[in-house]
């Protein structure tokens, strides 16, 4: 891996880093085949046949810069039916040249190709991919898969950034998710632009815990919905990614929106619906809201009772289910706590 440091300078951004030069870049060997510097190559990583037969594989695309450099990946569709970001990966592939790149770029639009083709968040035997990691050689399907990934892809990288969209039936604001006590994370993080990042802990068997067992920072990005292409999320996931690889000196592209700083967060909370019913709105995806204020109501299906929704928090909203049909319990707002 590459020993490039990124540092936060005294404003929270991105300092300059040491000269990259032009150094020539080298070969890197996964799965068996080698990309030569200055190459972008697409590789099938055998997974497991289906009980037709039919070999299933992991679909990589590697972009090895002509010049020396750190290694970033890009993952899209760990959950199967979270498609945004499998066109943000098809978007920045377009946008970087291997002649400009320096360092290498390994992207996987589709981990978890099971969950793609059936439309489904989880593997054929309803296990969640992103909570196998690091994986085993001869474990379950989602351990088998995770361990490949890990090995042939992970295992090369300096940084990776993870794309997510919101569960079935709700919706995520674009926002950025990483462990900021570790100050090469908070600076991606910073450099990314979402409007907003959070400080997330580990979850237990995710992606993001596994490569930050062997020291390499990760940042999440959740945008939109399920199954559903938004188009703002995703250009801001394209834009985000490009302004990583700009502050690790990777790749000088231009700016696609003003840089503004992100709002940031320590804590998020969900708001519950404390009765079933049908859930009536009054709030949207990044909206600033005070304590208090009214978030929505329920109703019954005939008109007898409604119950208010109001914020326990000062907040934002970063994701709501979209389901008017609640049961008690349910979340249905999701807020970035910005004071109590």
């Amino acid at each position: 891996m590459s020993d490039v440091n990124v540092s936060r300078d005294t404003k929270g951004g991105v300092e300059e880093r040491s000269p990259l030069g032009r150094q020539p870049g080298t070969a890197i060997a996964i799965g068996g085949v080698e990309v030569l510097p200055g190459r972008k190559q697409r590789l099938e990583l055998p997974i497991a046949r289906l009980p037709t037969q039919t070999l299933l594989s992991l679909p990589v695309t590697v972009i090895n810069g002509r010049y020396q450099g750190p290694c970033l990946w890009l993952s899209a569709a760990i959950h199967g039916d979270e498609i945004n970001g499998v066109d943000i990966i098809r978007q920045v592939l377009t946008q970087v040249k291997p002649h400009r790149l320096h360092g290498r770029l390994i992207a996987v639009p589709i981990v978890n190709m099971f969950g793609f083709i059936e439309q489904s968040r989880y593997l054929p035997d309803r296990r969640d991919l992103n909570r196998s990691f690091p994986g085993s050689k001869r474990g379950s399907l989602a351990a088998r898969l995770a361990h490949l990934f890990m090995t042939e892809v992970v295992a090369h990288c300096d940084y990776g950034i993870d794309l997510h969209t919101a569960s079935f039936h709700r919706v995520n604001w674009p926002q950025v998710r990483g462990d900021f006590s570790n100050a090469k994370t908070y600076a991606v993080a910073k450099a990314f632009g979402a409007p907003i990042i959070i400080h997330s802990s580990m979850r237990d068997g995710s992606l993001r815990q596994a490569a930050a067992n062997r020291g390499i920072p990760v940042l999440l990005y959740e945008a939109g919905e399920a199954l559903r292409f938004d188009q703002d999320a995703i250009a801001t996931g394209v834009t985000g990614i490009l302004q990583v690889m700009s502050a690790l000196g990777m790749y000088s592209s231009p700016i696609l929106h003003p840089s503004v700083d992100p709002i940031e967060v320590q804590e998020t909370k969900w708001v519950r619906a404390s009765r079933s019913g049908m859930l009536h709105p009054a709030v949207t995806l990044g909206q600033s809201i005070q304590k208090k204020q009214s978030l929505g109501f329920i109703t019954d299906a005939f008109g007898d009772r409604t119950s208010k929704i109001d914020s326990p928090y000062n907040g934002i909203v970063i994701g709501h289910t979209n389901n008017p049909l609640v049961n008690q319990g349910d979340g249905l707002f999701h807020l970035a706590v910005t004071e109590s």
